[in-house]
């Protein structure tokens, strides 16, 4: 899928997204140093900002390293689900930022405490990454693969990372649940992720063909929905910045939750394109727009 291609599924699929309230114009920045003094914290989407794939955005390190320096709050917050949060902050140490765990928001956590409320629901299936181990999560799980048999055997289904799910196993998925409709969790509901190569497709454009082909609305834990927002410690009279790459997750989502908001565009799912058109159809507007932070 490309960008043009995720844009137009998002807005298909929009109705299901938050509401918000957005600018009435729009305002270009060369660097996030323009807006330091009108924000005390600054809330980071990885993908697309700090990092594509593996590897850092040049600069974005230091860029977070002189907002720390400035007195401003620094946060991430991501919908990668794949990795725990001390994998998480091993990781963006590994890239050169100097995150704390508590600086560190994922929608993982937010999904697991999702699940920790749904006492009804007492065997679940996960769909991870291939590095994920059963005793990261303080539940007994089944990995779904390619077994039929696994899907029909549980109450619920938890989706953490696409890495390795393929259109059989989400045959199968859809299947199962039009036989036996069931919870289903998506901890990213991301369609896409920019990686080196381009775009991979993400939990969330699985979970809205289940919603399309079987009628079960998935629970959609991240990005832009409020629940992982509202993990964000900051006080209500805080002036928080959300800056991300993509509309609507980043921008929306911040939006919803009554932050200002800074598109970045030279990384993420826009890298290489105007990004103007996409911000005229969805009316999406950011308050600020910007290259590279």
């Amino acid at each position: 899928m490309d960008a043009k291609g995720a844009f137009e599924r998002y807005e298909q699929v929009r109705g299901r997204l938050p509401h918000a309230e957005f600018p009435t114009r729009l305002r270009r920045i060369v660097s996030l140093l323009d807006i330091a003094d009108q924000a005390d914290v600054f809330v980071f989407d990885a993908y697309g900002v700090l990092n594509v794939g593996e590897g850092a955005i040049a600069g974005a390190a230091a860029r977070v390293a002189g907002l720390r320096a400035l007195g401003k709050r620094v946060f991430v917050l991501s919908n990668s689900a794949s990795h725990t949060k001390a994998q998480m902050v091993a990781r963006f140490a590994g890239l050169g930022f100097d995150f704390t765990a508590s600086e560190i928001i994922c929608s993982r956590d937010a999904a697991l405490d999702h699940v920790a409320g749904m006492a009804d629901v007492r065997r679940w299936a996960v769909i991870a990454p291939a590095h994920f181990k059963p005793s990261e999560v303080p539940f007994k799980v089944v990995v779904l693969g390619d077994d039929p048999a696994a899907y029909d055997a549980v109450d619920g289904f938890l989706f953490l990372g696409a890495a390795l799910w393929t259109a059989a196993r989400q045959t199968m998925l859809v299947a199962s649940l039009q036989t036996s409709p069931r919870p289903v969790v998506i901890a990213n509901p991301d369609l896409v992720a920019p990686r080196e190569t381009g775009l991979s497709l993400d939990p969330g454009f699985y979970g809205h063909m289940i919603a399309d082909e079987t009628g079960v609305m998935p629970i959609f834990l991240g990005k832009p929905f409020a629940p992982v927002f509202e993990r964000v410690p900051v006080e209500p009279s805080a002036r928080v910045v959300m800056v991300g790459d993509t509309l609507h997750t980043d921008i929306l989502g911040g939006a919803a939750q009554g932050w200002k908001t800074v598109l970045v565009t030279d990384h993420g799912l826009f890298a290489g394109l105007d990004v103007a058109p996409f911000i005229a159809a969805s009316g999406i507007v950011p308050d600020w727009q910007l290259g590279s932070i």
